[in-house]
């Protein structure tokens, strides 16, 4: 097998029969947990007397995440197979969501010696470094679940989230209007309304802003009772939304019925021109849906990011009635 490929294949996430990959993944995990831990020792006066070996090894860890960037780059041909050019496949891989991540979560380090005036500012981008699990989560059913009930319940949760909006705004301006006169080092403008109906509707109340007129206080109390039941809606939809997937899984595990819809399954070999390719990029029939891929002991929502490899078992609903 080419080098390249091989690398590919080790530092690609969720092949667990591939034990030097299985190995990486772990490897990884553990290098941005310390990472992150050190990153949060650092602020700590009590550990200053170690700062040199926290410093030694947020630099490790550093080093190997930027040792996995340039090879992820280096192999981006194989994870973009359609482009026919390198460069357009590392370009692509530069640019997307995972790429950006990566790339951000080693640049904070080197940039304060670039800039030392900014040294202080670009600290704050290190949290970026935490959302790197979300590479390793990417493959696994969890993850998956979360990401699909995101992207099925989209249009639900805009118009809940704006819903919120319009009531956030039309409480701020109300409780402006009602409160500025009486306390206008409060409410100074528009704005205090706002961080006051944000508060309120999220439920928080932090108390440092709150009504003292008698009609600012019984617009609060109808406020309250709106946001509770408004911040509720997108809750109950996301919820709903699990409930949904879990059911739909369950139901692969259990025994055909004639009902009109049957599933089928098929085993993708070494041979098979899909093994290496999105979901995405493979045409199936008008009657078939993609429901699940079975690798080894996981159960995969096929979402459009996930990689066909060999020996995954994908799960076809057929409609039967057409």
């Amino acid at each position: 097998m080419d080098k390249r490929k091989r690398i590919f294949n080790i530092i690609e996430i969720g092949n667990k029969d591939d034990v030097p990959s299985a190995m990486f993944d772990r490897f990884i995990v553990v290098v941005i947990f310390v990472n992150l831990i050190v990153t949060l020792m650092q602020t700590f006066d009590q550990f200053a007397p170690y700062m040199e070996i926290l410093d030694a090894l947020e630099l490790i860890t550093i080093v190997i995440f930027t040792v996995e960037y340039i090879l992820r780059v280096w192999t981006a041909d194989y994870l973009y197979p359609d482009e026919k050019a390198k460069w357009k496949a590392r370009l692509k891989f530069a640019v997307s969501a995972y790429g950006l991540i990566d790339l951000f979560s080693i640049i904070p380090y080197f940039l304060p010696f670039v800039f030392p005036a900014g040294a202080v500012a670009f600290r704050i981008f290190r949290v970026i470094r935490i959302f790197r699990l979300f590479r390793i989560n990417a493959q696994y059913d969890a993850f998956n679940v979360i990401t699909n009930v995101l992207k099925e319940k989209k249009n639900q949760l805009i118009s809940s989230v704006c819903m919120i909006f319009i009531l956030m705004l039309a409480s701020s301006l109300c409780m402006y209007s009602l409160e500025h006169e009486a306390q206008p080092d409060q409410f100074k403008n528009a704005f205090s309304g706002i961080w006051w109906s944000v508060s309120t509707l999220l439920t928080v109340g932090y108390g440092d802003i709150y009504p003292v007129t008698v009609a600012g206080k019984v617009m609060a109390i109808i406020i309250s009772f709106l946001g509770v039941g408004m911040v509720a809606v997108p809750t109950g939809i996301i919820s709903a939304g699990f409930v949904e997937q879990y059911t739909e899984m369950k139901v692969m595990g259990e025994p055909l019925r004639e009902t009109g819809v049957k599933y089928i399954t098929s085993r993708i070999g070494s041979e098979n021109r899909w093994v290496g390719k999105r979901i995405n990029e493979v045409e199936f029939m008008p009657d078939m849906v993609p429901i699940m891929v079975m690798r080894g002991d996981q159960k995969l929502v096929p979402n459009d990011d996930l990689i066909f490899e060999e020996n995954d078992i994908l799960v076809l609903c057929v409609n039967t009635l057409n």
